[in-house]
């Protein structure tokens, strides 16, 4: 009897402990699930939304400026070529020299022009003379037929030579001024004032005049310069044929000029003239500028690249250049919607213009456009937006 008190007292104690053992697990589950459930309900607030700097789309007036290339050209220019023949015996500048208007640059022999010259005016003298004589015969005859001592047949030959010897004088005058212009031209001048080629030919060379005379040297105006460029219709009729670009006005078109190796465009000028039609096979117009050269530093034949300003302000949208973003081919900006939340907005974009970009589509007046931090935000995200104005500091400062 006492071992089955004793079975009986371990088999309670065995089913005790499974028990407590029971009860422990279940309160460990019924902790961890309430735990789980408190950290649930205090898990941290989202993040605020990033704050961002939006310019407001608005219509500015500007004018536009468009960039074409061009080659120079002297405002006058000269090939000089001999106007008599003869051996030249004198060449009297230097390569490049700079010349004025009249100054002597080759000579040709003049001492057969300075023959000519003299013969033309013994000729003349001779003529004057017989000129005198005949005159004199006449007025003789002149008396003799108002007595009939004469027949009208000598006076009338008296009266013919006086006449032939006063066509003579005429002649003998005429041969002179010949003779001394063929002179002058021994002595070749410089037509214009500008800077001269060098030589190309010699001293001591004969050269014949006429139409196959061969080019002495050339020289091209210094002071002022034209530069020629060509523009395209579009440019053309939407910035320069408008009701403020008539032809009287087309001399105060700002034009501006860079050569190689100039920062920016430090030549300022003015349109000279537009062509008077499109050619059809370029679609282009030809436009002429001109610039003042003093210094001599703009050279004929040179490169240059012109700026072209539109003949009146124009209205258009701006964007800063660092508020557009690229994909690809395409161009876009980031909106700040009625929402608060960033919009993807594709763009086409034109010239620049006081140091933006021109909105040709895409955009419309009251548009937010985020300026900065392009790549921290994207489409559909809450932002706070902050306003600043076009050009700002702030708005610069987003670029760097």
């Amino acid at each position: 009897m006492f071992k089955n008190t004793t079975s009986l007292a371990k088999r309670r104690a065995v089913l005790l402990g499974v028990g407590t053992l029971a009860v422990l697990s279940l309160a460990v589950t019924a902790f961890y699930h309430i735990a789980t459930r408190a950290d649930a309900q205090v898990a941290p607030p989202p993040a605020p939304a990033p704050q961002v700097n939006v310019v407001a789309v608005e219509p500015q007036q500007v004018r536009i400026w468009s960039e074409f290339s061009g080659r120079m050209h002297a405002v006058e220019s000269a090939e000089i070529r001999p106007e008599v023949s003869g051996r030249i015996t004198g060449v009297r500048f230097r390569d490049g020299q700079l010349v004025k208007a009249g100054d002597v640059l080759f000579v040709i022999d003049p001492s057969p022009y300075e023959a000519a010259v003299a013969k033309a005016a013994a000729n003349l003298v001779s003529a004057k003379a017989n000129g005198e004589f005949t005159r004199t015969e006449l007025d003789r005859a002149a008396n003799m037929i108002k007595t009939q001592a004469i027949a009208q047949r000598v006076f009338d030959e008296r009266a013919n030579a006086s006449r032939v010897a006063q066509a003579a004088i005429l002649g003998a005058e005429a041969e002179l001024k010949q003779a001394r212009i063929d002179l002058d031209h021994a002595f070749v001048k410089a037509p214009i004032g500008g800077r001269v080629s060098r030589a190309e030919i010699t001293l001591g060379n004969r050269v014949q005049a006429g139409a196959g005379a061969p080019v002495l040297c050339s020289v091209v105006s210094k002071d002022e310069i034209y530069v020629d460029f060509e523009v395209d219709e579009q440019t053309y009729m939407q910035n320069f044929r408008t009701p403020a670009a008539s032809r009287d006005k087309e001399d105060r078109i700002e034009v501006e000029l860079a050569v190689q190796g100039d920062a920016g465009h430090p030549y300022k000028g003015t349109i000279y003239s537009f062509d008077n039609r499109i050619d059809s096979s370029s679609g282009t117009i030809r436009a002429r500028a001109r610039f003042a050269n003093s210094d001599g530093r703009l050279v004929p034949g040179m490169f240059a690249k012109v700026r072209l300003a539109s003949s009146g302000a124009k209205e258009v949208l701006l964007v800063p250049e660092q508020a557009v973003g690229s994909d690809q081919s395409k161009k876009f900006v980031y909106l700040v919607g009625a929402d608060g939340k960033v919009v993807y907005r594709e763009v086409d974009l034109g010239q620049q213009a006081q140091g933006h970009r021109i909105v040709l589509a895409g955009l419309a007046r009251g548009d937010r456009v985020i300026v900065d931090g392009l790549q921290h935000v994207k489409p559909g995200e809450p932002v706070q937006a902050k306003a600043v104005p076009l050009g700002s500091g702030a708005a610069l400062a987003a670029a760097k």
